[in-house]
């Protein structure tokens, strides 16, 4: 019996740390989330202020201007597909964090439920003990 609680211990601790893994890796691709959001709505404030308030008197200054306003329209893209594929993984990492969880607390249970039939093993055991050794046994164990 002390075996299987030693299993089940090790179990546990396994997938408590499979656990804290999850969670941290979901930790980390919400980070990543934050990020890529900020920075596409950083492009986008540049983008805006681009042509606000500017007296534009050159044809060069205009086509400068449009070119470098082009290229941020393109980087926004490029970043909403970024925070569309991060939300996704964020997604996965919370599927996989859940499942973690519900292992964790699985073996959690299989700990606790060998634990009390080696409590239920040796009070039966000392249930089937005569009277005399029974008063020994509880008197050496407290």
């Amino acid at each position: 019996m002390s075996r299987l609680i030693t299993s089940r211990k090790r179990l546990a601790r396994v997938r408590h740390v499979q656990h804290s893994q999850a969670a941290a890796a979901l930790m980390h691709a919400r980070d990543e989330v934050s990020q890529i959001a900020d920075n596409a709505t950083r492009v986008a404030r540049v983008r805006e202020e681009l042509f606000q308030g500017a007296d534009i008197g050159h044809g060069a200054l205009l086509a400068a201007r449009r070119e470098l306003a082009t290229r941020l329209e393109r980087a926004g893209r490029q970043l909403d597909g970024a925070l569309y594929d991060a939300e996704r993984r964020a997604d996965q990492r919370d599927v996989e964090r859940i499942h973690a969880d519900r292992e964790r607390e699985i073996a959690e249970r299989l700990k606790d439920k060998a634990q009390a039939a080696r409590e239920a093993q040796r009070e039966a055991r000392l249930a089937a003990l005569p009277r005399y050794r029974r008063m020994q046994s509880r008197g050496t164990d407290g």
